[in-house]
């Protein structure tokens, strides 16, 4: 007789009858993690084909969320009714998501099923039974934490009621009751603050406008706009204001006892044309034992500054100056950054400096770092340090006058020219060591007096700014050592470091396969060295030719984010193993606490609270991103605003991006970018291809890439959504 159950010469199980077994299986053992060999052995299941069709239910069960696999042959059962935190993240189009903590794959949640949650809400939810044929589902429970109760975008006023159109997604109403308007107007830019959130019975939010910005289009209302949305401030505090306004400019002179006195040694700033916060300044001069000594002197803003004060306090919350197309929102009061602290010409002030002496080959022989007093001899912008450079043929590093030159011909000409020398030998050293180079130019606009861009442009690094930023980037390498490089079995104290961690290497690999079609070929990256070696030889390779953009935005997204920490890994991008940020205390708080730590540290203290700082570099780290978001919002307007001058005209352009909704093309003349409706392209039906960075059309297999040459008309220039619209032109 023969076998049941599935075994040899028995009855065959069907697919229904095995899956109803599984799922008695693993009902009847709640949180146990089951093997194959367990499975197998407890159903009978013995033959080939059962384990096969076993094995194919389980995978269905687990993509239906009734089972979770926890190894390549183990499953266990999943529990659905559990109760799991996130952070919600809103989208116009209602495909929100939840993004679960610990995890980095988000989860669908429908508008329906989203208690009016908003980007960044922290959210309790529970998984929805999986339907067949659709994407997991999450429902929200309950909303733990708003994100931000203030909102930003511009009035609708009808009769006794009035709404606020925000300049972010979100599903919901945001009312304003007439009496709550503070004489608002419909078009007016305005701020406002959630007085009720929704509920089961309203779905509306109702807020209160605290601050009219003014009227739609106005270049102050829409910069301020700008910074409001992302929690910026746009105005200073008048209390912190007056605090600073009380602190003398007066150096006493037991305080210029304290220091050592560089007021008679050649001292200038080197910065923007525009510029009023000089936070770095340089000196040099040549010693009597042949060496060059040179002084990288930074702001001593820790000294009026004072841990805890009024002032303190709000450049904590500030983290950072904020850099908008046409203003600068200072993170110091404007009577500390642009003028006590702010290392002006003739004037003498407090510095915290880094003082080297190198020889002609700039081989440090020697260092120190300590509390200065200086006199800067003359400030500079980068446009006259690279015309006084160039007047004298320096152009290959070698810090000599052209042939034809007896002498050097502008004002501190010879000064200048060497710390180029120098600034040369030391980058020429720092690629040698691994340091990547990118060299990315920057969008620039100028401005008439109502703000509006007249001129767009885009500028590069010269060698003015590089000499800079040499010096700059040696100074914050050396303070990092003099803390974080300690003996062998002693712990190093507590400091603020940047680090960068190694790229993401399945974005590496793709960078690899994008620029084999541009003819280039990266090496084998299995080391960070050869890494960077990689990538400077592609950067190198492509420097000049048409691709040379678009191969160095793929390499950037393989790069990871530098951030601030309190643990060190180093940092790629420079090659450095110890680095921090002390060259900017004016405009960048992890200076400022840098700055503290090393007084600390000089006068013999004990290392500080590692937990303390950690929480403030985190804080730091999410200012800083948020500050570059808002600065890409401003140039972003301006760009939308300066091409509605121009709509109907074609322009030669190149594709930028590739998503899933369309094409962004960037103008070669301007870089101006904008974007390409993938509903636009008429002529087929064309799917991402994510691997390649590109679109292919599914019946003619068109193919376009990232990279390619196009040419495109301006359609649109929507200013609210600080959008612009191209279509190709054939």
């Amino acid at each position: 007789m023969g076998k049941k159950n599935g075994k040899k010469g028995g009855k065959r199980i069907t697919r229904p009858q095995l899956a109803e077994r599984l799922e008695a299986f693993f009902s009847s053992h709640p949180g146990e993690t089951m093997s194959f060999k367990e499975i197998f052995r407890q159903l009978r299941l013995d033959t080939h084909p059962m384990k096969m069709l076993a094995i194919d239910i389980m995978e269905e069960m687990a993509w239906d969320d009734f089972l979770v696999k926890v190894t390549d042959s183990s499953y266990k059962l999943a529990d659905n009714t559990q109760v799991m935190e996130g952070t919600f993240h809103a989208k116009a189009n209602g495909r929100n998501s939840i993004l679960p903590d610990g995890s980095d794959k988000p989860i669908f949640v429908a508008e329906r099923n989203s208690m009016s949650a908003l980007e960044g809400d922290r959210v309790k939810f529970c998984m929805m039974a999986r339907r067949r044929s659709h994407i997991r589902e999450a429902q929200v429970m309950e909303i733990i934490e708003r994100k931000k109760d203030q909102f930003v975008g511009k009035l609708d006023v009808e009769g006794d009621l009035a709404f606020l159109i925000p300049q972010e997604p979100i599903a919901t109403n945001i009312i304003i009751p007439h009496k709550k308007l503070k004489g608002g107007k419909t078009n007016d830019r305005a701020v406002v603050k959630v007085i009720s959130w929704p509920d089961g019975e309203r779905r509306s939010i109702v807020a209160e406008v605290i601050d009219i910005l003014g009227k739609m289009g106005e270049n102050d209302a829409e910069m301020n706009a700008i910074l409001a949305q992302y929690g910026l401030p746009y105005k200073y505090p008048k209390e912190v204001e007056d605090a600073a306004n009380k602190i003398s400019d007066v150096i006493p002179q037991e305080e210029i006892d304290k220091r050592e006195d560089f007021r008679n040694v050649f001292t200038c700033t080197i910065d923007p044309h525009d510029a009023k916060d000089f936070d770095d300044a340089l000196s040099i001069r040549k010693l009597d034992n042949g060496l060059w000594e040179i002084g990288v002197h930074i702001a001593d803003v820790s000294h009026y500054v004072t841990e805890g004060s009024i002032i303190d306090k709000e450049a904590v919350k500030r983290a950072t100056s904020i850099y908008l197309v046409d203003r600068t929102i200072p993170m110091l009061p404007e009577r500390l950054c642009n003028y006590i602290c702010s290392l002006r010409p003739d004037e003498d002030k407090l510095t915290y400096s880094v003082i080297f002496e190198m020889d002609d080959d700039a081989q440090i022989k020697k260092h120190r770092i300590v509390h200065t007093i200086i006199r800067s001899n003359r400030r500079f912008c980068y446009e006259e340090v690279q015309e006084i450079l160039e007047q004298n043929g320096v152009k290959d590093g070698t810090g000599e006058p052209a042939p034809e030159k007896a002498h050097y011909e502008g004002e501190y000409a010879e000064e200048l020219i060497t710390l180029d020398k120098m600034a040369k030998k030391l980058r020429d050293k720092r690629f040698k060591n691994g340091s990547v180079k990118f060299d990315r130019e920057e969008m620039r606009f100028d401005i008439d007096e109502k703000g509006k861009p007249t001129r767009v442009y885009f500028k590069r690094s010269k060698d003015a700014n590089k000499l800079i930023e040499e010096f700059m980037l040696l100074a914050n390498k050396t303070v990092a050592e003099s803390v974080g490089k300690v003996a062998k079995g002693k712990k190093a104290k507590t400091l603020p470091y940047r680090i960068h961690e190694d790229p993401d290497p399945i974005k590496l690999e793709q960078l690899k396969q994008f620029v084999v079609r541009f003819g280039y070929r990266m090496k084998s990256t299995s080391t960070k060295g050869a890494t960077a070696r990689a990538l400077n030889a592609l950067m190198d390779e492509c420097e000049g030719k048409a691709e040379n953009n678009t191969i160095q935005l793929v390499a950037l997204k393989a790069m990871m984010k530098a951030k601030y920490s309190t643990h060190n890994i180093g940092h790629f991008g420079l090659a450095f193993d110890y680095y921090t940020h002390f060259t900017s205390p004016i405009r960048r708080y992890p200076d400022t606490m840098v700055h503290r730590l090393l007084t600390r540290y000089e006068a013999g203290g004990k290392s500080a609270n590692q937990n303390y700082y950690e929480e403030l570099c985190e804080h730091c780290s999410d200012m800083e991103l948020v500050a570059s978001n808002a600065e890409r919002d401003s140039i972003k307007y301006k760009m939308v605003e300066f091409m509605g001058e121009h709509l109907g005209e074609e322009f030669d352009a190149h594709i930028s991006g590739i998503t899933t909704y369309g094409l962004y093309a960037e103008i070669d003349e301007n870089h101006c970018e904008g974007m390409i409706p993938i509903r636009d392209l008429k002529d087929d039906y064309y799917e991402f291809d994510e691997r390649n960075f590109c679109l292919v059309g599914r019946r003619y297999h068109n193919t376009y890439q990232l990279g390619e040459p196009i040419r495109i008309k301006v359609a649109k220039a929507n200013l609210e959504k600080k959008q612009l619209d191209f279509t190709i032109v054939e």
